[in-house]
């Protein structure tokens, strides 16, 4: 990026930074502030393209299948029941794209802001751990917001319980990032590994059991695809795992939820499994949405339902249950091809597809002992790969929190990709 005077790099590279760099604590206020901050950078590199006439930097396969995609989704809007809802997510989810490529060109002009980016998110997790175990003992954390179940730990976040989720979507690319800027004599990085070990450990007292499957996943997809991370990837592990079944033991409330509450939703016990009673995916709710979604699939197996429209149309006596009504069906996959039809499940099949054939290459240069993905990168694609496993109850696809914790990924990742081809 070029700027002919002070005041015009402000605006388009200070600003954007700026915005970038608190993303992650914007994310703990809500998302209002990270979305405002994402839409903003969007808008600014929009417009700073169109003052330089400078389209290049959206010339890229990844952002032409971007776009084919966004495409789609506005026709799928307008060609279900002209939902304004859903028509808005539509033609607005263009931003995420637009931000991928803004930072991109903005890390390229200066790479000094990513030590930013990572040290917000390194104080992040600093005081939500504080705040997290002072909520844990003492039953309301510093600032007075009392825990909203008695087997969770929601800090900041208060009732919307989402601490799991956010420590586990940034657990990734913290841990990647604290690689790639410290060197392992450095102080500070001994402090990282304290604080790897204790956000595994908050994870799993947040009652989050998604988050809680996501952070063993990203973990055990390091440990086998990494080329130096895994000794020290393992050791985090054992050790939050270790404390974990030490505060099980002493307090089994803590696993309450994780363990006991999920295998009697899931009708598995020793009675129910006897006397043949049925089993449910998840839960008897997830069974029942997941149902519901498919049999609108069946019914519109093409475009779906349409975006946002679950909501609108589980409560039809063909797919009414008891409860089959939600926001949302509470699976990728399900709702993938529940809102937007076969046309739509085809790009997420074509990203796990992608994203699994670069895996399959990577194990085969490492066996060959060549490097294909760096370790840095690997801990990007386990970020990743959370959002691609299919088997397992998760949030809102086209929700604006989930989706900028996706997208905050994809820069780095390309950013590595390129530096490694150069």
């Amino acid at each position: 990026m070029i700027f002919n005077s002070t005041s015009e790099k402000f605006i388009f590279f200070k600003v954007p930074v700026l915005l970038f760099s608190f993303l992650p604590l914007f994310l703990i206020s809500g998302p209002f502030l990270s979305d405002l901050s994402l839409s903003l950078i969007s808008v600014l590199f929009i417009i700073y393209c169109l003052k330089k006439k400078n389209f290049s930097y959206f010339k890229k396969k990844y952002f032409y299948f971007f776009l084919i995609f966004w495409f789609y989704l506005i026709l799928n809007s307008l060609t279900n029941d002209l939902n304004l809802d859903s028509l808005k997510i539509s033609f607005f989810y263009f931003r995420f794209g637009v931000f991928v490529i803004a930072i991109v060109a903005l890390v390229e002009t200066d790479d000094r802001f990513v030590k930013y980016f990572f040290y917000c998110i390194f104080w992040c997790f600093l005081i939500l751990i504080i705040d997290g175990y002072y909520q844990y003992f003492v039953g309301k954390n510093i600032i007075g917001f009392k825990t909203p179940n008695l087997n969770r730990v929601s800090s900041f976040f208060g009732e919307k319980q989402i601490l799991g989720s956010y420590l586990s979507r940034f657990w990734p690319i913290f841990f990647g990032l604290s690689i790639f800027i410290l060197k392992k004599k450095n102080k500070l990085f001994f402090i990282l590994i304290l604080i790897f070990i204790l956000s595994e450990v908050l994870i799993f007292l947040s009652g989050d059991r998604t988050a809680f499957f996501y952070i063993n996943l990203s973990a055990i997809f390091i440990i086998l695809f990494s080329q130096k991370l895994t000794k020290l990837r393992l050791y985090t592990l054992i050790s939050s795992l270790a404390l974990i079944l030490i505060i099980s033991f002493y307090n089994p409330n803590a696993k309450e939820r994780l363990i006991d509450h999920t295998l009697s939703q899931m009708n598995i016990t020793n009675e129910t499994v006897s006397e043949g009673k049925e089993i449910y995916i998840f839960s008897k709710e997830h069974n029942q949405m997941y149902l519901s979604a498919y049999k609108m699939f069946l019914d519109n197996k093409i475009f779906g339902v349409g975006i946002k429209n679950f909501r609108n149309y589980c409560d039809d006596e063909n797919y009414k249950s008891e409860f089959s009504c939600s926001t949302h069906p509470h699976n990728t996959y399900v709702q993938i091809l529940a809102e937007t039809g076969l046309l739509g499940f085809i790009f997420l099949l074509f990203a796990l597809f992608y994203f699994c054939k670069h895996i399959i290459v990577h194990i085969y240069r490492k066996i060959k002992g060549k490097i294909y993905f760096t370790d840095f990168e690997i801990c990007i694609l386990s970020g990743l790969a959370i959002y691609l496993w299919p088997f397992i109850p998760n949030g809102n696809v086209f929700n604006n929190w989930i989706n900028i914790t996706l997208f905050i990924n994809f820069p780095f990742l390309i950013l590595s990709r390129k530096l490694i081809k150069n």
